[in-house]
């Protein structure tokens, strides 16, 4: 047949693809026949509107790789058009290529072990949401169900429980997880799993030790600039093997047979990985397409959750010190208020005023102020380990303690008081209150406060050079 002529009569971006099938069944290379005057310019001609390409000539009947990196998915996609004559279309964001591709394959003819397709594409710089929901019926309605769970949710938790749930049915996986990681720190945590009963595969309670964020580091360049990674057959198990030794050695020993891994993006940042362990491979396409989509609204919805968390976090914590607001603390004493003490036994108050904050930001300037406020922040987060630690405002701190004992309470006073040297010479005027039977908070505060003014006052007859 002659190629050239008929990918010529398309006026879109179309070339002809050719994929060697073995004797076992599997497939060897996969070739770019010829192209039309399109395609061959998007390779030949710079354009910012089309992808850059590994080169920047085309040579009829080239490895695919010529043209870009090895891509598992790209070769499924190949392999079942020109193999099984499967008629293939996805619309696809490729992490290595700040475009989305609307691909459309068909199946031509076959000559000996050489079988051929075609392979249209229409990239953009945005995506285009009519196509990104132009799905089957039954996978829009799976991913339509994830939606409302997700938008419904007042427990974030128990929604990611039974969302995941849901996705591992949908696969028919023996186990589904998502997994949130955190670059900065390098750390990573199970957010939700799910297991069939048959499973024997090992749970993330058991794989999350120290090392194993190395090893999910190393997935991004396993995946190779795809939009995901799935290993179904012995050539997907052959790259990953060749491409991450180590991780193909973690999968064997884990008895994982096949897996599909997805990462979790907003934007352009990774928030984690969701992945399904030895699923119904004949529904490989199906669970791809889904996945797709659904990892779309649920990397939203974790970036939503931890956006929130942030804003919680901005609105409870001191950003100076480290410790709770004082807006914080207004919250939880009215709480105390409203509903009650009873429950609390051994409450203990501490108020502790910095002296001499007042000297140090007009003789030394605020950067010097506000480092003996971390210092003083410093001190007591390590002395009252484990106690709710508040910055009342300006240079005055709460401690609330419960379950306590008075004994207590005085001993960790005065080792504050005797490590405050150790804190770039951090002075503390102290005052507690005590109450075994909580009956009366605001005058456990009132007493801990006339008590931590009485300490001042003592501490500045000690030392009358320093008063302010």
């Amino acid at each position: 047949m002659d190629f050239k002529s008929f990918v010529d009569m398309f006026d879109v971006m179309t070339c002809v693809i050719s994929v060697e099938t073995k004797e076992d069944g599997s497939y060897g290379e996969i070739r770019i026949v010829t192209g039309n005057q399109a395609y061959v310019n998007s390779i030949e001609h710079a354009n910012p509107d089309v992808p850059q390409m590994l080169t920047s000539k085309f040579v009829p009947n080239s490895l695919y790789q010529t043209y870009f990196p090895t891509d598992l998915n790209f070769e499924d996609f190949c392999f079942r058009c020109a193999v099984l004559k499967q008629p293939m279309h996805s619309y696809v964001h490729p992490d290595r290529y700040d475009f989305w591709f609307n691909l459309y394959m068909m199946p031509l003819g076959s000559e000996g072990n050489l079988h051929y397709c075609t392979y249209s594409q229409i990239v953009s710089r945005s995506a285009d949401s009519e196509q990104m929901s132009n799905t089957s019926a039954s996978t829009a309605s799976d991913v339509l169900n994830t939606c409302i769970k997700l938008r419904g949710t007042t427990n974030f938790q128990h929604t990611m429980d039974e969302v995941i749930s849901d996705i591992r049915k949908l696969c028919d996986a023996q186990s589904c997880v998502i997994l949130l990681t955190d670059e900065e720190n390098h750390t990573c945590k199970a957010l939700c799993e799910s297991r069939n009963e048959y499973s024997m595969l090992p749970s993330m309670s058991g794989v999350l030790q120290e090392g194993f964020y190395d090893l999910v580091a190393s997935w991004k360049d396993t995946i190779g600039g795809s939009n995901c990674l799935i290993a179904k057959n012995r050539n997907d198990w052959e790259y990953i093997r060749q491409k991450n030794p180590a991780w193909y050695e973690s999968l064997v020993k884990a008895n994982v047979d096949s897996i599909v891994l997805f990462p979790l993006k907003s934007t352009d940042e990774t928030l984690g990985y969701i992945w399904a362990c030895n699923f119904d491979i004949k529904n490989a396409v199906k669970i791809k397409e889904t996945l797709e989509l659904t990892t779309f609204f649920v990397g939203s919805e974790i970036a939503n959750q931890r956006l929130v968390e942030k804003l919680r976090i901005l609105s409870s914590v001191d950003m100076l010190t480290g410790v709770l607001n004082r807006n914080e603390m207004n919250n939880r004493i009215d709480g105390l208020r409203k509903i009650g003490c009873e429950e609390i036994k051994g409450l203990g108050i501490v108020f502790a005023d910095l002296n001499g904050l007042k000297r140090v930001n007009d003789n030394e300037g605020h950067a010097a102020g506000d480092l003996l406020l971390k210092n003083g922040a410093m001190l007591l987060q390590n002395i009252f380990v484990g106690d709710e630690i508040y910055r009342a405002g300006g240079d005055e701190f709460m401690v609330l303690m419960t379950f306590t004992t008075e004994e207590a309470i005085v001993e960790r006073i005065a080792k504050a008081k005797k490590l405050s040297r150790h804190y770039g010479n951090v002075s503390f005027a102290m005052g507690y209150s005590f109450q075994s039977v909580v009956t009366d908070i605001t005058y456990a505060l009132k007493t801990a406060d006339e008590r931590m003014y009485a300490d001042k006052e003592q501490y500045y007859k000690e030392h009358p050079e320093l008063k302010r």
